[in-house]
């Protein structure tokens, strides 16, 4: 079958209802289209007709094992504020230092750069589509003021430029579904996939920002990821400190997208009790986890082993999305649980293992909290590192001195009572 070629007239701006952003500039040369795959669908096909595209010639997936994007949302920042933009060029510094880029790993360390925002059509499968208007139009006021606020949660702040890096950052989580269902065609054993973004995701309602976020990165890319490819049993595995209400709240009554969220009881929006189950249609395919502050290593093991391997197995997905928060780990300022790099290197591992056993490998991460910039690049790091399968940098990094018994006996007793209301 012969290569597609789809040749793209570059351009700088896009214009999104009037408010022009600047894009990387797009290479002058022609854009190939490398995959022998033929995409039917009619939503990727006009997709791929429409906006110029990056994908990773095919030849490459052969070796690959890892795919990558990064939207640093430069723009979108507060000084002082723990979501800043120092957060993904932090992260992006580490992998280069442990010479986890394309630089040093070649073909087998993927990351694609030019990749495109979300369409508006994208964005409004999950968010009202007042609230995507509303947001549009108030980048005006943020244009005359520098810096306004969209909510009184976190505060969930914005700049002139908000808007147009939180399409960005959607973008980029469609990009590695692209990317992964392409190399899974082509390979059978797909890269794993991250989504190295900011603004966060996993907080913002379908009518709203909350807690950081913006637009739910991971419910767009979950929702495009059923339409665009058919892939209609999407799991998530949410493992933030924090209850990822937006997403729950997007696939509450959704048979067919099964949330699964783990963060510290109390702690913020105060959701994900563990009676919410789901509604309609959507019943029992919510599964929320409030775990006892101090909860760490131990415990969320026996989580995985116990509540997440069984209900992905249950469930048989397409596809296994990840929102990949790391601020539960003992040194984040903005929680209490007990993560640490090894915790987040063998959620990597199994979650992997999990991808390759029930859904042909297709797996991607999208980066949610994580406040301490060092912890945040290391276990960004070993979570490389265990795609890799190479070994985990946490004797290098961890410090057992900061870490203090777990309360092991209220953790038994609400992973038992969360098996007894899933029937786990």
């Amino acid at each position: 079958m012969q290569d597609d070629t789809i040749v793209r007239t570059p351009t700088e701006m896009q214009d999104f209802g009037g408010h022009c952003f600047k894009q990387n500039r797009w290479r002058q040369s022609q854009a190939k289209f490398h995959c022998s795959t033929k995409f039917n669908d009619d939503i990727l096909a006009k997709r791929l007709e429409s906006q110029p595209r990056l994908v990773v010639p095919c030849q490459n997936f052969a070796e690959a094992r890892v795919v990558y994007c990064a939207a640093p949302a430069i723009g979108h920042n507060q000084e002082a504020h723990p979501e800043c933009n120092s957060r993904v060029p932090a992260i992006l510094e580490a992998l280069e230092k442990a010479k986890l880029t394309p630089v040093h790993r070649l073909n087998e360390v993927l990351k694609i750069e030019n990749f495109i925002p979300a369409s508006l059509d994208n964005v409004l499968a999950i968010h009202n589509k007042n609230y995507v208007n509303g947001l549009e139009k108030v980048m005006d006021k943020a244009y005359e003021e520098g810096l306004i606020y969209l909510d009184s949660s976190g505060p969930t702040y914005a700049t002139p430029t908000t808007f147009a890096e939180s399409m960005l950052a959607a973008g980029a989580g469609i990009a590695l579904v692209d990317t992964v269902v392409a190399a899974s065609a082509v390979t059978g054993n797909p890269p794993l996939g991250f989504a190295l973004v900011r603004p966060p995701g996993h907080h913002a309602i379908p009518d709203g920002p909350m807690g950081f976020c913006i637009f739910g990165n991971i419910a767009i890319a979950a929702r495009y990821a059923q339409r665009a490819h058919g892939l209609k049993r999407v799991f998530i595995i949410d493992f933030d400190v924090h209850h990822g209400n937006g997403t729950n709240d997007a696939f509450f009554e959704d048979p067919d997208i099964f949330f699964l969220s783990t963060h510290q009881e109390g702690s913020y929006p105060g959701t994900g009790k563990m009676q919410e189950v789901g509604n309609g249609a959507g019943e029992g395919t919510s599964l929320n986890l409030p775990l006892p502050g101090g909860s760490g290593d131990k415990t969320m093991l026996t989580v995985f082993d116990e509540v997440v391997v069984p209900s992905v197995q249950r469930f048989k997905p397409d596809i296994i999305l990840v929102s990949a928060g790391y601020d539960a780990h003992v040194l984040d300022p903005l929680a209490g649980l007990q993560f640490t790099t090894g915790t987040y290197y063998w959620l990597a591992l199994k979650i992997k293992e999990l991808a390759q056993e029930l859904c042909g490998g297709h797996c991607i991460f999208f980066l949610e909290g994580g406040y301490d910039i060092v912890s945040l690049s290391n276990s960004v790091v070993d979570t490389f590192h265990a795609f890799l399968g190479e070994p985990s940098i946490s004797p290098k990094v961890d410090n057992a001195s900061v870490l203090y018994d777990e309360p092991i006996s209220r953790a038994r007793k609400a992973i038992d009572q969360i098996k007894a209301i899933h029937a786990l």
